[in-house]
């Protein structure tokens, strides 16, 4: 069902830090910053030839990316994307294995203009899980 990883996400205390970091330090290609208000972040896109690295930044007090760094004020890794054909026909096979989504259950628009899910991380060894449609 999964495809190729899409990216892994990291939650950052400073993002304009980080992107700098990255770009000086690693060479790496930093996209620009992108507000996401239907998730309550900002975000960055790292691009490298096999996948992406995306920072997260609170966008707003009710940002769930603040309740992150406050727990790991130094940031860290906050969840990892997995490519799916179709959404729809992936949540419902995890549904039916047990897997619970997040939020009411239907898929919403991501940084990519493409419907994403989340996945609890009690489900899959801690770790959250996106889910985007190709």
């Amino acid at each position: 069902m999964i495809g190729r990883l899409n990216h892994v996400a990291i939650a950052v205390p400073d993002l304009d830090a980080a992107a700098e970091q990255y770009r000086g330090a690693l060479g790496a290609v930093v996209g620009p910053a992108i507000d996401q208000p239907d998730h309550g972040v900002t975000v960055i896109f790292v691009e490298l030839p096999n996948t992406k690295i995306e920072f997260l930044y609170p966008l707003g007090a009710e940002s769930p990316i603040q309740n992150f760094l406050d727990k790991n004020p130094a940031g860290g890794i906050h969840h990892i994307c997995y490519e799916v054909d179709d959404i729809i026909a992936a949540r419902d096979k995890l549904v039916a294995t047990g897997a619970r989504v997040l939020g009411n259950g239907e898929p919403k628009i991501g940084a990519h203009n493409k419907p994403v899910l989340f996945l609890h991380p009690k489900d899959f060894q801690g770790c959250l899980i996106e889910l985007e449609e190709v």
